[in-house]
């Protein structure tokens, strides 16, 4: 069977809680998202606040200090807020991936080191404490005095499965990174034994109909196809052949449900989800969008993005892609305004910029 982009658009949407404002718990919509994507500390705040029907900030740093959702590395090896118990499991799958991560970006400057060693001692340090990433490099730097110190303190969030505890994570918080070993902040130890065929699973039910290339750019594993191929999931293909999985009994939206207006944070789960983002946005969209590591925010109009957003200094600052109808200006005024009431930005206002000819669809 073939699904229209139209159709794969939507039904992205639906599963990703962006057609209706969803009236789930925080830790209930965080478990159906997988993860939420963490490097900007704000951004899993808003991104929460776009999906559902209530939502306000001291319910994710409840989350936060009750130890039921967590913040560390876990997809394609960058910062995420995911629920306490998918952790126990999704970390252990990720380690492989953190390791080459780990050697790409330090292992010239760790040649001389023994990373079972560094691993080792790096758990003595933090065990029955948190040290801030600063602080357990500068205790590492004696023991290997050759090597530099900010590569070993890097190393060790790749190698030892550790929790940044609030108030890292906190809204409009910064500050230094805390580290605590994963196994004493939540009291029991990770799995031994996780299945990747569940992630695969939970990855469908959040963001499909998708490709084998699609799952891996989102969770940044690799030699999927087999592991995909061997699940007995639903095969359908797009417009361009390409062959998508789903979940046997998900499904589809029609392509014809209206879309709202949708503000979405820096690196939003929808966004670096998908190998082929053409459900989404056009390729030189994609090119303003993500620059390098970076991810900006977006927003959503008819369910497409339609530009780009900023606030700062008590002014939202909107950018379209292209020319927007009247109708979608005054939804995205309204939506702007309720997302400046919920930064708790007092005052402020929405600024227009023209739109980008190089960004024109």
């Amino acid at each position: 069977m073939e699904l229209s982009t139209r159709i794969l658009n939507r039904t992205t949407l639906e599963r990703q809680l962006l057609l209706r404002r969803a009236e789930l718990s925080p830790l209930a919509a965080i478990e159906r998202l997988v993860a939420l994507q963490a490097q900007e500390t704000n951004a899993p705040y808003v991104g929460l606040w776009t999906r559902l029907s209530s939502f306000t900030q001291d319910e994710l740093i409840s989350l936060l200090y009750g130890k039921q959702v967590v913040r560390g590395g876990l997809l394609r090896g960058t910062q995420h807020l995911v629920g306490a118990e998918d952790y126990l499991w999704v970390r252990p799958l990720m380690q492989e991936r953190l390791g080459k991560g780990r050697q790409a970006a330090f292992g010239k400057a760790t040649g001389s080191v023994d990373l079972s060693e560094l691993a080792r001692v790096a758990r003595e340090h933090l065990r029955g404490r948190t040290l801030t990433r600063t602080q357990l490099r500068d205790l590492l730097a004696p023991r290997w005095p050759s090597v530099d110190p900010a590569a070993l303190g890097w190393s060790v969030q790749a190698l030892v499965a550790v929790i940044h505890t609030p108030p890292s994570g906190v809204w409009n918080r910064g500050g230094g990174t805390p580290f605590t070993l994963a196994e004493e902040w939540l009291g029991r130890p990770l799995s031994s034994c996780p299945s990747v065929e569940q992630l695969v699973v939970r990855y469908l039910a959040a963001f499909g109909p998708a490709s084998v290339m699609d799952i891996q750019a989102w969770s940044g594993l690799t030699r999927l196809r087999p592991v995909v191929d061997g699940m007995g999931l639903r095969h359908y293909r797009d417009i361009s052949g390409r062959v998508l999985y789903d979940l046997p009994d998900a499904p589809l939206a029609a392509g014809d449900v209206p879309a709202p207006v949708r503000f979405l944070p820096y690196f939003d789960n929808l966004i670096v989800a998908f190998h082929d983002r053409s459900r989404l946005m056009t390729s030189d969209q994609r090119k303003e969008i993500c620059v390098g590591s970076m991810v900006y925010p977006t927003f959503l109009v008819d369910g497409i993005v339609g530009g780009m957003w900023d606030l700062k200094d008590a002014t939202l600052t909107v950018r379209p892609f292209h020319p927007l109808p009247p109708a979608a200006m005054d939804e995205l005024a309204a939506e702007g305004e309720r997302l400046l009431a919920f930064a708790g930005v007092s005052g402020g206002s929405i600024a227009w910029q023209p739109h980008s000819s190089s960004s024109t669809t």
